[in-house]
């Protein structure tokens, strides 16, 4: 019986949802949703060239890696004019730009459907070793013939990639290993006639001898290395090494490493151990050269050695007017590997960055950006930016794996680069479909990360990313679902693209018990963009995985928080698992305390406050507060009634309720008028008020609000506050039914700031489009006072943004929706 995944979904105004296994063309609607958001952000699309390289993940099973290090260098023309400075082989690149034209989409039958709210019966609970069962029947479900016959094998080594820049130029071969060296093979029988000499003389030769021994058998077949290690003969000359360390000359001891890294000794290894020890003992008798050398070995041999690194840290500290460039460079690479960040070097790195940064060659610039990210190492604005400068002007030149490296010291620097970025857009799209994904994922989330939309790299990504899909991590996966949801951007394959990567989510879910963060994050994203996986949900909110988030370096219950308050409010049949309420009133006070001292003090916050409170006739009629605290961002909530007079509902206590004088005024046009010319400027607002106001016996009891709850309780009317059982079937929130009656329109207005948008666009982030949309689910009106306006308002007299809020709050489109 095949197993099919439900996604619950809200369709956008703007679309029209189908029910059929095929999800059809968009309706001119959606189209022209699209159409507009890529006027605000075109995406030029360009064409190349492309060559192939070899690796095969997972799936299919038969698991192999092909190292091939041109798969990172891009082949032009151009390029090779710098074929001095880097000398590593290049691989082309080709991409076919995706259409506009609307394409329909067949279904599998794992996907998720786009569905309204639920009103099914609710699923069965289902075990994780269930779960874990239908994702492995989804593997095979997911993949069509005719996918399995265009799927592509990908090239990506995460030991070997990093170290391109190091064929570059001629001094790296005395500061790194090359395991790849061409060296004249060995036969067979000169490794046996060696071990039969180590086991008859039993440690009596030199140490000159047992290191021509070492230089030998690694220069046996490669296909012998595993038994050589296994020979109880080798272990025996193990043992006369390590007994003999301390009188082999530094060269013979780094011989000695080199053959270790050639026949792939454990990292755990005794000699290793050995090896380690004694060049630490004579590190500052050693040269630079010797040391970064030493270092690298470490590297291939996949050994951790802190000590030892922290000794070649001094050393270099102390001896930083040696650092030639490509000393420099295989410096910053082993601080990166190191995942070490030297507080005392990190000044001089920013100064040898400056120094050498018109020198570097394109791979080295990538290295240098790769070895800070790594480490964690902060760098300054000035220097990133000379970075950028000089990657926006050869970016065409660069490797994509440089390229991507460049990326990730962008995002983690926060660095918002404009030039580059468009750069970005113009070359990046042709490249997505011959990139590894891991390098596709990097891309996508620099640009959720700097809220950057370019429609061109999203739309590149999206096509090419359902045949690669099987290729992601849960990390890769949970980040694209970010990333598109980040930017609220569906593409125009959105069904493929994201029930491929529900798909997989569901493949990988062995890993969130290990990688808890990564199916939140996920999850967060397609909640963005109105899908609620119903099957990853009800695990995500489990006893269990909340248990498991408690031990992420992570804190996650504000995204579990998020996640649960949005399945609530958009999922009002959904009956799966739920949070305790505990945790509910636990982060809900964590996420206000957050606001008190962060946000609603905010100077264009406290500004909009105070002015509505004396047009409107005080603090009565304005609340500013979280409506919905799992959005993490305030709001300033007015209510109207049918006539637009405002209504007092902030009322903090009984006491006050009963004795609160009414004092709400009716902002009229002849009054603004009068405010405007200035005829108020020699009267207190209270004056102003006590003129316009109208009699308080006009004023029903009905036209006044339910007394507001306390500060960790959500608005009243907004019909969070008692949650439900979990089994049980959630009923509509009681507000949407309230606000059918003409009692009045409540408005949930929100200052705006720029990261609410993506940068330099109007385009609304997806976390914020979720909060509105979820605000007019529960019956408000949204009101925005947005930034490019609002703020340069707050440069001008108070009767200029008085008449500005008058106009937003009375507009007469708002009133309409009172009755």
């Amino acid at each position: 019986m095949a197993t099919v995944l439900i996604c619950r979904r809200f369709p956008r105004p703007s679309r029209v949802t189908t029910f059929s296994t095929t999800a059809k063309c968009k309706a001119d609607g959606g189209s022209s949703k699209r159409k507009q958001k890529k006027e605000e952000n075109p995406g030029p699309a360009n064409t190349g060239t492309e060559s192939t390289a070899t690796i095969q993940l997972l799936t299919p099973r038969d698991y192999r890696v092909l190292y091939n290090p041109s798969a990172y260098a891009k082949s032009r023309a151009a390029s090779q004019q710098h074929a001095a400075r880097n000398s590593g082989p290049a691989l082309g690149d080709a991409f076919t730009s995706p259409g506009a034209a609307q394409v329909q989409h067949t279904f599998r039958t794992a996907s998720s459907r786009a569905l309204p709210p639920l009103r099914n019966a609710p699923p069965k609970p289902k075990s994780k070793a269930l779960l874990e069962q239908t994702g492995a029947a989804r593997l095979s479900a997911a993949q069509t013939k005719g996918e399995a016959e265009n799927e592509k094998t990908e090239t990506h080594d995460s030991k070997e990639d990093p170290r391109v820049f190091q064929k570059g130029r001629p001094e790296y071969r005395s500061l790194s290993c090359d395991k790849f060296e061409p060296m004249e093979t060995l036969p067979s029988e000169a490794g046996d006639s060696i071990l039969q000499s180590v086991a008859e003389c039993r440690g009596s030769q030199s140490p000159g001898t047992i290191a021509d021994y070492f230089r030998k058998l690694s220069r046996l077949p490669v296909e012998q290395h595993a038994a050589l290690l296994s020979e109880p003969r080798f272990n025996t000359l193990c043992c006369c090494a390590v007994k003999n360390l301390g009188l082999f000359s530094t060269s013979d001891l780094i011989d000695v490493l080199k053959a270790c890294v050639r026949l792939v000794v454990p990292p755990t290894h005794p000699l290793l151990n050995a090896l380690e020890n004694e060049f630490c003992r004579r590190a500052w008798d050693m040269s630079l050269d010797q040391l970064l050398l030493v270092a690298d070995c470490w590297r291939c041999l996949e050994r951790s050695v802190p000590s030892y690194l922290s000794i070649l840290f001094s050393y270099a500290n102390v001896h930083w007017k040696d650092l030639t460039l490509p000393r420099f460079v295989q410096l910053v690479y082993i601080i990166g590997e190191g995942r070490r960040s030297p507080a005392d070097l990190m000044q001089k790195v920013e100064s040898m960055v400056l120094k050498y940064l018109d020198s570097f060659t394109l791979e080295e610039v990538g290295a240098v950006c790769l070895g800070l990210f790594k480490s964690l190492s902060g760098i300054s604005d000035h220097v990133m930016r000379k970075i950028a400068d000089r990657v926006s002007l050869q970016m065409e030149d660069m490797s994509t794996y440089a390229l991507v490296n460049v990326l990730k010291m962008l995002r983690y620097t926060r660095m918002d680069h404009l030039p580059l970025l468009k750069e970005l857009g113009k070359i990046i799209p042709a490249r997505i479909p011959t990139t590894n994904i891991q390098g596709i994922m990097h891309i996508t989330l620099t640009c959720s990360s700097l809220h950057y939309f370019d429609e061109g790299i999203m739309a590149a990504v999206a096509m090419s990313l359902p045949s690669k899909v099987t290729y992601c991590r849960s990390k890769d996966a949970a980040k694209f679902l970010w990333s598109f949801g980040c930017l609220d951007y569906e593409p125009p394959n959105e069904e493929e693209f994201y029930s491929s990567l529900i798909e997989q989510m569901h493949r990988k879910l062995h890993e969130f018990g290990k990688f808890p963060e990564h199916l939140l994050t996920g999850l967060l994203g397609l909640a963005f963009v109105k899908r609620f996986p119903e099957e990853l949900i009800d695990y995500a909110l489990r006893d269990e995985f909340v248990r498991k988030t408690r031990g992420s370096k992570y804190e996650l219950k504000k995204d579990l928080f998020t996640l649960s308050k949005s399945v609530e409010i958009e999922c009002p049949s959904y009956q799966g698992s739920r949070l305790p309420p505990q945790l509910y009133q636990e982060v809900t006070e964590m996420v206000l305390n957050f606001a008190e001292q962060e946000i609603f003090v905010r100077p264009e916050i406290v500004e909009a406050a105070s002015l509505l409170e004396s047009m409107l006739g005080g603090p009565e009629y304005v609340k500013n507060h979280m409506i919905l605290p799992h959005t993490r961002s305030s709001d300033l909530e007015v209510h109207l009634a049918v006539d637009g007079r405002p209504i007092p509902f902030n009322l903090k206590d009984p006491i006050a309720e009963r004795t609160l004088k009414d004092i709400g005024v009716s902002l009229t046009d002849d009054l603004m008028t009068q405010l405007i010319k200035g005829r108020s400027n020699s009267q207190t607002p209270v004056e102003v008020e006590n003129e316009a106001r109208t009699p308080s016996g006009e004023r029903g009891e009905e036209a006044r609000a339910p007394q507001a709850g306390d500060r960790g309780a959500l608005a009243a009317g907004a019909g969070l506050q008692d949650e439900p059982k979990s089994g049980r079937c959630l009923e509509a929130p009681p507000s949407l039914a309230a606000n059918r009656q003409p009692r009045g329109v409540k408005l949930a207005i929100q200052v705006s700031n720029r990261n609410h948008y993506c940068y330099c666009s109007k385009r609304l982030l997806g976390l914020h489009c979720l909060k509105r949309r979820q605000l007019q689910q529960l019956g408000y009106v949204v009101v925005e006072l947005p930034f490019w306006e609002w703020f340069p308002l707050l440069k001008r007299t108070r009767l200029e943004k008085l008449s500005y809020l008058h106009y937003k709050v009375f507009d007469p489109a708002l009133l309409s929706r009172a009755g």
